[in-house]
């Protein structure tokens, strides 16, 4: 009877073993069944189904006035599916063939085992639709959309380009790439156990979401005109580069940036001249980088007597010069242990201080630099945003060089005052020259206005720093007297508009090492000189021949705004006088 027992109490613990078990069996059936069940279809789901993603269309750029100047072109994606190639020989053919890729770069691609394996991204419509109808199993041609630019090489180092991605690389199309880039849209197709497509269900198309329309300061009109007075200064002096900046002084809005030679934006990767050197080369990779580059912004420079529109304001400001100030030009000062010899090495003479404006007259710069002194110097430069970046909306940009202020000895400084022993871009140069005569309010420079979805509601305005008062209005009238004296009778002649009042400045910088016999000719034109609403910017890098600002640069501004009287619009900015 004990043993019976025993065993009695045996099969009692195994029957509360199963009970429990089947309670937690059956528990978990029903927890999975209903209140997982939406995850684990989701995995079922998975072993049958295959999503393949398509690029959104990207969000158009246009100019002020609503032109097109980036949009999309579509393209096709070429894929294979493993699973699904059943003439695998074929596939290689067609795709060398058709995709102009060598037979062993696809034959890895085709004998890959991956779920989908892409072979080429942004392949022709028209070539896709040859692949599409050889109707190649385990062969996928999905169209979506390539970045298509109207206008080839305009504003390249401005606008920028896209990757095979589709998203932004440089320039604009990288600065405001969270409003550009769409929502990728995806193509679901269905599959057995295998992963072999079933071709009796249709494929599923989730259409990508475009992305936001950006809408710019560039006028096409008047980059256009800008690009054509730099190629011909291009070509005519055989120069380096040629570079011009469009700018409303008063707010920052820019209407132009050129930097020839351009290149096409539609074929980014290419040189815009020919080479030897082999395009899988790192320098190769480099000479593209080199061409890419935005001299306006990227790249620094002695900006020369342009940059005695700082002196000056920093004298007038400071009260250590007025425009009776009367001066006396041997042709050259004495700084130190230095000799530094004025452009004019007979000298100009007695004159005064809108004279040595007007004759660019280095002695005399000097000697308001002496006056003003180092800390007040720098203090100035600083208030006109010199020291520092403009905040310009493109990626990229240089900062100044500049000798520390405890390092500015009187030598320094008489170099510094008439433009050289320090770099700065020439975008800063214009900003600063704009606070000088818009009545000192410091802009900030650049291109984007607002962004605004497919139904033209706007997602984004765009705001900018503005410094008020960072010279006085005074100052402000009195240097765009002087500098309309410039323009009018002192060495920025070749810059004048017969009918408009033009103001100016002139440069002819000396590049390092000094005695290279290479220079920088520049010049900074606005109008209408009383109240300027447009100011231009014209650099000549390494001209061949004659090499004055006055003499080349000059012209080109000049040519520029004669273009502009001919659209109604920009005539408005040169006002009639």
């Amino acid at each position: 009877s004990l043993v019976g027992s025993e065993m009695c109490i045996r099969d009692r613990i195994y029957m509360c073993i199963f009970l429990i078990l089947a309670i937690y069996v059956l528990s978990r059936l029903v927890y999975i069944m209903i209140f997982q069940s939406e995850k684990y279809q989701a995995k079922a789901d998975e072993l049958h189904d295959r999503e393949r993603e398509i690029k959104a269309p990207r969000g158009e750029i246009v100019d002020r006035n609503g032109v097109v100047i980036a949009t999309n072109k579509t393209v096709c994606t070429v894929s294979v599916i493993y699973s699904q190639v059943t003439d695998k020989e074929k596939v290689i053919e067609v795709l060398s063939r058709e995709l102009d890729m060598s037979e062993e770069k696809i034959r890895k691609s085709v004998e890959k085992i991956s779920v989908r394996e892409k072979i080429k991204s942004n392949v022709e419509k028209e070539v896709g639709d040859r692949i599409r109808n050889y109707n190649l199993d385990g062969v996928k041609v999905d169209e979506d959309y390539k970045r298509y630019y109207p206008y080839d090489t305009m504003a390249s180092k401005v606008l920028g380009f896209t990757g095979a991605d589709n998203q932004g690389i440089v320039g604009l199309e990288v600065e405001y790439e969270e409003y550009l880039e769409g929502t990728k849209g995806k193509i679901l197709t269905f599959t057995d156990a295998k992963g072999v497509e079933l071709p009796e269900l249709a494929e599923g198309r989730v259409e990508g979401i475009v992305g936001n329309t950006l809408h710019t300061s560039l006028d096409v009109n008047i980059q256009k005109y800008a690009e054509q007075a730099a190629n011909k200064a291009l070509e005519k002096k055989q120069a380096k580069y040629v570079s011009i900046i469009v700018m409303n002084p008063k707010n920052g809005e820019i209407y132009a940036m050129v930097n020839v030679p351009e290149f096409n934006l539609n074929t980014p990767f290419e040189l815009n001249y020919e080479t030897d050197v082999s395009k899988d080369s790192d320098e190769y990779q480099k000479l593209l980088n080199k061409m890419w580059r935005n001299q306006c912004i990227n790249d620094t420079y002695e900006p020369g007597s342009t940059f005695k529109i700082v002196t000056a304001t920093a004298g007038l400001e400071t009260k250590v010069v007025d425009v009776n100030s009367v001066f006396s030009c041997p042709g050259f000062k004495i700084v130190e242990d230095r000799r530094i010899r004025c452009h004019k090495t007979t000298g100009h003479g007695t004159e005064n201080f809108v004279q040595a404006t007007m004759n660019s007259c280095n002695p005399v710069f000097i000697e308001v630099g002496l006056r003003i002194g180092a800390e007040r110097y720098f203090d100035y430069m600083e208030r006109l945003g010199l020291l520092r970046k403009t905040g310009v909306d493109l990626p990229g940009e240089a900062g100044t060089i500049i000798h520390k202020i405890e390092n500015v000895g009187l030598v320094e400084l008489a170099t510094m005052s008439f433009g050289q022993s320090f770099q700065i871009t020439p975008l800063q140069l214009l900003t600063a020259a704009s606070a000088v005569i818009n009545g000192g309010n410091l802009v900030t420079p650049h291109f984007g206005m607002y962004a605004a979805d497919s139904d033209n509601n706007v997602v984004k305005t765009f705001d900018y720093n503005v410094s008020e008062s960072v010279i006085n209005k005074e100052t402000s009238e009195t240097m765009k007297y002087i500098l309309e004296q410039v323009v009018a009778e002192g060495g920025g002649k070749k810059g004048q508009v017969e009918g408009y009042r033009i103001g100016g400045k002139t440069a002819t910088s000396q590049k390092l090492p000094r005695g290279s016999g290479k220079y920088i000719a520049s010049f900074i034109g606005f109008a209408p000189a009383d109240d300027p609403e447009v100011i231009a910017m014209c650099i000549i890098d390494e001209p061949v021949g004659i090499y004055y600002g006055g003499t080349i640069a000059a012209p080109v501004i000049q040519e520029l705004y004669l273009s502009l009287i001919h659209i109604s619009e920009p005539t408005r900015l040169l006002s009639i006088s």
